[in-house]
């Protein structure tokens, strides 16, 4: 997303790291946070599954561990000089209890040095540890930055999930207005502005109330009260910078009758848009569609609605050029998938909805699911003969 404004400089213990590109906008300035239950407190916040293993890592300094079989894995982030950063487990009391956690906050190879993480909260087989600190050496200086570590033990598996622990927020101006901004790292990798066609992979920005959980994909562009802002986003998510994009070149795109609302996202960010007349109008570029939906009234003025999202291996990808116009296939109609599992003499049956392209369908009325479909089973012969009911959940 992407927006220019002038924040308060909130001052912590470590340097914001600029970029070194010359912007005609004013940079304006965040606020870091952190907090352990950060994912309940801003929500849009991925948490990245990791393998831990015995395996010791080559050319890292070790801890005189408690157990025999500590595990190490490491999290992958570009503010790191080597691109990770080490951490091990270790178990005080027991080869299924990990409840200890090492991390090689400074990146600089050594994980004796460091202070351990005893969990904050466990539950059976389950540690949680954080905030994690972590310090990333830049050119301009220190960062800090926080994570979340869910660490799960058994005697078959072993994991960890790690997802951010900080984010930035504060106080903007757009375009004379105060609104409030914050910057998620969703993808979970130490930076703030990653933009990608790949929803997974790009970073998460808020402009407005600051109660709203409306997020939008971090891109080259983002739309504010229907106008549109080109966005520059510190690497460290310490400033932002907007500037009014009144020559973007745009393309049309025509959609089926039937679609009557859709979402466009990619590296210029994530689009909603409403149709007239079957098309609509997007920034040259490439994209993918993050969801198209589809809304009727019945007979007695209920409102159902056919939302069709989760596209799989780029089926949903497009092309939008200012020289013609990109014609997309997606909509009505959709079908009705029932799948079968047998484990013995037992049978469990599945239903979904799926759209053309393999994407999911879900369908609501007024809001809400309606009842699930109903199934009815009967043998050759007819002496079985029976319906019943698919269950949600």
């Amino acid at each position: 997303m992407r927006r220019t404004m002038q924040v308060l400089v909130f001052v912590t213990m470590t340097s914001p790291l600029f970029t070194p590109v010359v912007w005609s906008q004013e940079e304006q300035w965040l606020q870091y946070r952190s907090s352990s239950e950060a994912a309940a407190i801003i929500g849009s916040m991925r948490s990245i599954y990791y393998q831990v293993r015995p395996d010791k890592p080559e050319g890292i300094k070790l801890p005189e561990f408690t157990c025999e079989r500590p595990l190490f894995y490491g999290w992958n982030t570009p503010m790191a000089q080597s691109g990770k950063i080490w951490l091990a487990l270790d178990a005080s009391s027991g080869p299924d209890a990990y409840d200890r956690l090492y991390i090689d906050a400074n990146g600089n190879g050594d994980l004796s040095d460091e202070t351990v993480y005893e969990p904050y909260r466990r539950e059976s087989r389950e540690c949680y540890f954080g905030p994690v600190k972590v310090i990333f050496d830049t050119e301009d200086g220190p960062v800090t930055y926080h994570l979340h570590v869910q660490s799960y033990s058994s005697t078959s598996q072993n994991y960890c999930l790690v997802s951010p622990a900080c984010w930035y927020e504060g106080p903007i101006t757009v375009d004379g207005e105060k609104k409030h901004c914050v910057l998620i790292d969703y993808n979970g990798n130490g930076t703030f502005n990653d933009k990608s066609i790949d929803a997974g992979a790009c970073d998460h920005i808020r402009i407005g109330p600051e109660d709203s959980r409306d997020s939008r994909y971090v891109g080259n562009y983002i739309e504010i009260d229907d106008k549109l802002y080109r966005t520059e986003i510190a690497r460290d998510g310490a400033f932002i910078v907007l500037g009014k994009a009144d020559d973007v070149p745009y393309g049309t795109v025509r959609l089926a009758e039937t679609i009557t609302g859709f979402a466009a996202a990619g590296e210029n960010g994530l689009f909603l848009r409403e149709p007239k007349d079957g098309t609509i109008r997007l920034p040259v570029g490439d994209y993918h569609v993050d969801y198209w939906s589809s809304v009727r009234k019945d007979d007695s003025g209920g409102k159902w609605e056919l939302r069709g999202q989760y596209f799989q291996g780029g089926a949903g990808n497009f092309t939008v050029a200012e020289s013609k116009e990109a014609v997309l296939p997606f909509g009505e109609p959709v079908r009705s998938a029932v799948s079968v599992q047998q484990s013995g003499s037992y049978l469990s049956f599945s239903q979904s909805l799926e759209g053309r392209h393999g994407e999911r369908i879900d369908l609501t009325r007024n809001g809400s699911r309606p009842q699930p479909p109903k199934l009815r089973i009967r043998n050759r012969d007819g002496s079985y003969d029976r319906g019943m009911s698919f269950e949600y959940g």
